[in-house]
């Protein structure tokens, strides 16, 4: 019984990441689609940002935003994707402990700088529609670098706590994440001590950082709405809001798998364990694979750029 209580006190050094538990045998028929998504997201998001790097009629602000939304899409698949792949081909369980908390910080970082990025793209359609005459002067590529830093550090800092809360929990028993990821929950639950704290502060910063900018680009997009329907000219409401349609179809698509990641978890005892953890795996890598496709074909310079750049390459 000595020896058993002074083993279960041993700090760990790392942890063991099981995928679908109850179900390890999907492990093998969801590499193929998953690998199939990750090179479609990785591969998309590279062409768009080359082609805005190389376009020249590209290098406008709104472009700009966009690369910004790419990068932060390929390092969260980055982040995630790979090993999951690890897990389900080669049995690459283990993660130690400081990659670990590494990869949760830039999940809980990165996916409220995408939303803020979703914020920061809909004032631009704002102030295009509404205050066409004072676009060029409000939004510069100055503002883009502002705006840049100001989503980093403001999720980046917000966020922080989450992984220093839970990194700072004495791991002393079980280091089996029945999860695919290091999601902050699926971690706090193997330590011996009480992470009310930590649960609680990863619901208030979620919901302040992703409600505050929903009800920011709500706003916008009301206020686009009011501008448009006031346009008396023939076809130029119809011209206008093709001009958000892109950007429209995005945050759907974003608060749609997030709103179900987030009901799906509320409703955790009636749903199994195993649809869970694949929604939170599919969360970080269908938005990065739709978002450039999305641009790509409802906007027309990304086409034609996208064209120019196949044809250089040919």
């Amino acid at each position: 019984m000595a020896s058993q209580s002074n083993s279960s006190f041993i700090p760990i050094s790392e942890f063991l990441l099981i995928c679908f538990p109850n179900f390890q045998s999907w492990q093998h028929w969801l590499s193929l689609p998953l690998s199939l998504l990750f090179l479609l997201a990785m591969g998309a998001n590279a062409t768009l940002l080359i082609t805005i790097q190389l376009e020249a009629s590209l290098h406008q602000p709104m472009y700009y935003l966009l690369s910004l939304l790419s990068m932060l899409d390929m390092v969260l698949c980055l982040t995630v994707i790979p090993k999951v792949l690890a897990i389900f081909w080669f049995d690459l369980r283990s993660i130690s402990f400081s990659a670990c908390f590494l990869q949760m910080f830039i999940m809980n970082s990165f996916l409220p700088m995408e939303s803020c990025t979703f914020m920061v793209m809909a004032y631009d359609r704002y102030v295009a529609i509404c205050h066409p005459l004072r676009y060029p002067s409000i939004i510069t590529d100055q503002f883009v670098v502002k705006a840049s830093v100001f989503i980093v550090a403001r999720n980046a800092f917000l966020t922080a706590p989450i992984p220093i809360l839970t990194a700072r929990l004495h791991y002393c028993g079980r280091n089996v994440i029945e999860n695919c990821i290091c999601a902050n929950l699926s971690v706090s639950r193997l330590s011996c001590d009480n992470f009310t704290l930590n649960r609680i502060y990863q619901f208030a910063a979620g919901w302040t950082l992703l409600g505050s900018d929903f009800i920011l680009i709500f706003l916008s997009y009301t206020y686009i709405l009011r501008a448009v329907l006031r346009f008396k000219a023939e076809g130029a409401a119809v011209k206008a809001l093709s001009t958000c349609g892109s950007h429209f179809i995005l945050i759907l698509f974003f608060s749609t798998i997030l709103l179900v990641v987030v009901m799906t978890n509320v409703a955790r005892k009636r749903v199994p364990m195993d649809i869970l953890i694949l929604l939170n795996v599919l969360h970080h890598l269908i938005p990065p694979a739709l978002n450039p496709i999305v641009y790509g074909v409802q906007t027309k310079e990304i086409k034609y750029g996208i064209q120019k750049l196949l044809q250089r390459g040919m």
